[in-house]
């Protein structure tokens, strides 16, 4: 029997409405464990080169690890593979909540969609079965409406449903994939994958829980996780959520704001979480099994900018950031209303905000047409301007939202006219609210991530300093040397590259980085260790957990390589080359050469060709990963 996973991955073949169960050997598991990696390897395995990402060719993975489903906290986590439709890279995006554990208990590991349905449909997963139901009724609904409506007609109010709003069926390249109506696997425009392929969600029951070698084992790290979550991880991020870092984020001068103009935003505490705290909160929500309960859910009665419904949960960090100091707006009200309209319609507030931010300040410089506008005062700071774009893009609706909802660089590129200097994007992906300027290793990061710039993907500079720097976690990744954080130094590129190795392998195990890091997080880097070996009895090593983190990292530069994307496509903007101008950060600027020297050092430290980027064959032979230079599937 195997112990923490089932052995069965569900093949759906939209197209001809077929279902097959694939049952992988230990070995399969063992190397890639679940999340990222897995949902890699099948599209590595069955995507035909160039394939178009809204095609039927495409190939969509939803993907647990061998820990999901456990009782310990931050690990209800799931991931979503494709290829990009915003980017044309590998696609990765993570979510929460409680449907990731609520799909072990159906009976899978993970379900692999292929092909497009002539007429929509949903995925039905109970008890170890799977069907496909007729979802035309379905179509046209918002996500809190269509996990309702699956629930009522399937009798069951405890189904967890992942599904796309009207942003995905529209396709828009900056749509999400949502569950529980405020859990996003946001980035990359994964929605618009489900969307092309006419599958509008995947509900979710059973009681199939996973079982484990050691429970004990297992307990013991939850109930250490619950004893030390009353301290204070719960007195500042459990309370306030990633919404409290809105103000720091400010006072380091690394806030962005009119797009990424500045680094400090005036109306900074209008938005932070200690007032959304104070103010507009109902509860702290959680996800499966956890104790942090870091999720925001908020109120609004009806007032200038509408109402604002519990349902659709409440803003993180980045949502308070792109739909608020990006675009300039400091009104609580009009931000909360923004988070709602992007989980609501389903889109990734990351991408939208930051869209809007770029369409904003190409209308204050005369750049963005008058057809365009539609009578819209399109400047920052205005609410109802910013809850009119976030609706047209969503719904695809008159000549901005065509403009804006396929992502702010294919706007500039049709409009031709200069607009795109004021772009912030990698690889085609809106950046994150996250400053280079004032985190420099971030300079690194969104130039080389495989999928466009994200902040989730590395550690950040400020956990490597003298004053921050906790040796008991960073030791086992062979960090004992810390830095200033404004340095970019080869000691900072080892920083960022093994902590990067170990933010993959967290994205591959689905754990939850706000639990799980090398850090200021619940869990440290050896607790993980103990984790895997209690699950599945599995006598794993610190080397050879990084070396799964490895082997997904290269996996989708392999990925990248064989659609044509190499060295060239990892550059930034011009706009974080720029020096900052006011606030803490003024003076402040990330150099061109020191960034490509950074990813000199970087690419031959990862084993890299330092001239295209791509990983060598010697690296792709000693990660088990050969048989990527010549497509054919190693697990049959």
């Amino acid at each position: 029997m195997p112990y923490g996973y089932h052995g069965r991955i569900l093949h759906v073949d939209l197209t001809h409405h077929l279902l097959q169960v694939e049952t992988p050997p230990e070995e399969f598991y063992r190397t890639y464990m679940g999340g990222s990696a897995l949902g890699m390897y099948y599209l590595l395995r069955d995507m035909p080169m160039g394939a178009d990402p809204l095609g039927p060719d495409n190939v969509l993975v939803f993907a647990l690890s061998v820990l999901t489903g456990t009782p310990v906290h931050g690990a209800s986590r799931a991931t979503v593979t494709a290829k990009s439709p915003l980017t044309g890279t590998a696609g990765d995006s993570q979510g929460g909540g409680f449907w990731p554990a609520e799909m072990k208990f159906a009976g899978f590991d993970a379900v692999v969609v292929k092909g497009k349905s002539e007429t929509p449909v949903y995925l039905w997963l109970h008890q170890g079965k799977a069907e496909l139901r007729d979802a035309r009724h379905l179509w046209g609904m918002d996500t809190a409406d269509t996990w309702n409506t699956i629930r009522q007609e399937l009798g069951d109010d405890k189904i967890e449903v992942a599904c796309i709003g009207p942003a995905g069926e529209n396709l828009s390249c900056v749509a999400a994939i949502i569950n529980m109506a405020n859990r996003a696997h946001g980035r990359n425009g994964l929605g618009a994958v489900m969307g092309s392929k006419g599958l509008k969600a995947i509900a979710v029951r059973g009681k199939m829980r996973p079982q484990v070698v050691d429970r004990k084992g297992m307990l013991d790290l939850s109930h250490w996780g619950r004893d030390h979550i009353e301290s204070d991880f719960d007195r500042g991020f459990g309370k306030y959520g990633t919404a409290g870092v809105v103000s720091p984020q400010h006072h380091a001068g690394g806030l962005p704001t009119r797009n990424w103009n500045s680094g400090s935003f005036e109306k900074h505490a209008a938005i932070d979480g200690r007032r959304l705290y104070k103010t507009y909160l109902e509860e702290r929500d959680t996800c499966y099994s956890c104790a942090t309960k870091c999720k925001r859910v908020v109120k609004v009665e009806e007032r200038e900018y509408g109402s604002v419904q519990p349902i659709f949960g409440g803003p993180e960090y980045e949502s308070l950031a792109t739909l608020g100091s990006y675009v300039g707006v400091g009104e609580m009200e009009a931000v909360l209303k923004a988070n709602e309209l992007c989980n609501r319609y389903g889109l990734d507030s990351i991408s939208a905000g930051a869209t809007v931010a770029w369409a904003m300040e190409s209308y204050e410089n005369g750049l963005l047409p008058a057809q365009y506008t539609e009578g819209q005062d399109l400047r920052f700071g205005n609410g109802h301007a910013l809850l009119y774009a976030l609706e047209a893009i969503a719904l695809r609706r008159g000549p901005l939202g065509d403009l804006l909802s396929d992502g702010s660089e294919r706007a500039a590129r049709r409009l031709a006219n200069g607009s795109d200097q004021f772009l912030i994007t990698v690889k085609g992906q809106e950046a994150p609210a996250h400053m280079p300027q004032v985190k420099r290793s971030l300079a690194l990061l969104y130039a080389v991530n495989p999928f466009g710039a994200d902040h989730m993907s590395a550690g950040h500079d400020p956990d490597y300093t003298p004053d921050s720097y906790k040796a008991e976690r960073l030791e086992p990744l062979g960090l004992t040397h810390p830095q200033d954080v404004l340095v970019l130094n080869q000691e900072k590129v080892e920083w960022m590259y093994r902590t990067q190795l170990f933010y993959s392998l967290m994205d591959t195990l689905n754990l939850c980085m706000f639990d799980w890091g090398p850090g200021w997080q619940l869990y440290g880097t050896t607790q993980v260790l103990d984790y895997v070996e209690a699950v599945t009895g599995w006598d794993v090593t610190i080397d050879e957990l990084m070396a799964v983190g490895e082997r997904r990292l290269n996996m989708m530069r392999q990925f990248n390589a064989r659609e044509g994307i190499d060295r060239a496509a990892d550059r930034l903007p011009k706009r974080l080359y720029k020096m900052l101008e006011d606030g803490v950060s003024a003076g402040l600027q990330v150099g061109v050469a020191e960034v490509e020297a950074a990813k000199d050092t970087y690419y031959a430290m990862a084993g890299w060709d330092v001239t295209t980027g791509t990983p060598l064959p010697a690296t792709l032979e000693r990660l088990g990963l050969g048989w990527t230079l010549a497509p054919a599937p190693v697990f049959a």
